[in-house]
């Protein structure tokens, strides 16, 4: 059974650039014989805070590195954030070692991204 550890990532500005990757699981490597194993993350809880005084969106994409390919939007797909508000997202989405959170907002540094989750060795 895996021992996951509790983790949080950010806060971090959102660029403008849509295809920014925000988070994607290390590798761990060390120890004798032990070779390097992938991580993976069960992201829990994401929240987006508009920091500014006009309402600014977002979108997320899980895919390939740098990709927002279309079929892929997770977490808002031009969601608009209120101004000096925020948007929580709960849910259970596993992020493997090849897997990117990817996004951005229609503003750069206008909104930030944190969130909390779990981080486990896959093998």
């Amino acid at each position: 059974m895996p021992s996951n550890k509790t983790f949080r990532f950010g806060p971090v500005a959102l660029s403008g650039t849509l295809t920014t990757n925000i988070l994607n699981p290390p590798t761990t490597s060390g120890g004798v014989n032990a070779g390097t194993s992938p991580q993976y993350i069960i992201l829990r809880h994401v929240r987006i805070v508009n920091k500014t005084a006009g309402a600014v969106s977002f979108s997320l994409w899980l895919g390939g590195s740098g990709l927002n390919t279309a079929g892929t939007e997770v977490i808002g797909q031009g969601t608009s954030v209120a101004a000096n508000s925020f948007i929580d997202w709960y849910g259970l989405m596993r992020l493997d070692s090849a897997d990117f959170l990817v996004g951005g907002a229609s503003a750069a540094t206008s909104l930030t991204i944190q969130g909390e989750g779990e981080i486990g060795v896959a093998g």
